[in-house]
């Protein structure tokens, strides 16, 4: 109802129905202000009710505005998803088998890690101690290292990772059993971390990749090409995060050598490589290799190489 606004005679009296029409267009202005009183606590909550009821109505018609969902959301397995989510991101469903290189404890077993396994086109020890630097770093403490911190970057991107050991053996794995991890995880791709242990003097990093093997039981024919892109893809990602040049005493500056001597390799039916981050009988390359923030470097190295590989 409007009500009408023309000039009105100056000596005109209200009348009963004048008045009422007036009380009433009174009576929603006043209960407004009342309940905007009761809603912001003029009362011991009496009219909270009534307050709620009010705001939701006229919320009803006013434009949804955005917010967050988990589908929106990049989950990692363990980091508190919202509704239990599982894995999400650009490398869900992903599976990647990491390969810390030997074994901190394969020192105290020397008869077992000088087995003989069989790697396809001959034998070889079931494993090494691997190197150290001259202060007594171990290689199979940097690589435990360094993968874990791998770890824990490529699940983030909603990958499914796993280890061929986590330090939870006495020994090894063997070299042919390490294979047998990736191979039966149906890994998208296998990366064995390592330092060298060459002449002081020779610096860099390099990556290992398969040779063309056909024989007894190995056979590389199928993961020789996506093993090299892999491996590629690993040199230019380590190199740009850690600021390492390629090694400078083999591979002619590419940080890629290929050989068909590691049964790790020969044995493998999934793509893998290996890196040889630096070389710990260097004193540079091995100042590197002791730096926690360095090895954080090389973890996201290897994460981008991995990632852009199983993206691609």
């Amino acid at each position: 109802m409007s009500y009408d606004e023309s000039p009105q005679p100056a000596r005109r009296r209200f009348g009963r129905h004048h008045l009422t029409v007036a009380v009433a267009a009174l009576v929603p202005t006043a209960l407004a202000g009342w309940l905007v009183w009761q809603g912001t606590g003029g009362s011991d909550g009496a009219g909270a009710s009534a307050a709620t009821a009010a705001g939701s109505a006229s919320s009803a018609s006013a434009p949804a505005s955005p917010t967050a969902t988990a589908s929106g959301r990049t989950a990692a397995p363990g980091d508190g998803a919202p509704g239990g989510a599982g894995p999400a991101g650009p490398l869900a469903g992903k599976v990647v088998v990491i390969d810390p290189g030997h074994n901190p404890r394969n020192k105290d077993h020397p008869t077992e890690i000088n087995k003989k396994v069989d790697i396809g086109t001959t034998t070889k020890e079931c494993d090494t101690t691997g190197t150290a630097t001259k202060s007594g770093y171990a290689e199979a403490a940097f690589t435990l290292d360094v993968s874990q911190r791998l770890r824990t970057l490529l699940a983030r991107q909603g990958a499914t990772v796993s280890f061929t050991h986590d330090n939870d053996r006495p020994y090894g794995p063997c070299v042919d059993e390490r294979a047998r991890i990736g191979n039966k995880a149906k890994a998208d791709a296998v990366v064995s971390v390592h330092a060298d242990g060459s002449a002081s003097g020779n610096r860099g990093f390099h990556v290992i990749l398969p040779a063309l093997v056909k024989g007894g039981g190995a056979d590389t024919s199928a993961i020789v090409g996506p093993s090299r892109e892999l491996g590629e893809r690993i040199v230019g990602d380590f190199r740009r995060e850690t600021g390492s040049a390629p090694a400078n005493y083999l591979g002619d500056g590419t940080g890629l050598d290929v050989r068909k001597d590691l049964g790790g390799l020969n044995l493998s039916t999934v793509p893998k490589v290996f890196i040889e981050c630096g070389n710990m009988q260097d004193s540079a390359d091995a100042a590197l290799l002791s730096d926690a923030e360095w090895r954080q470097k090389a973890a996201r190295g290897l994460a981008a190489g991995i990632s852009g590989f199983l993206e691609n």
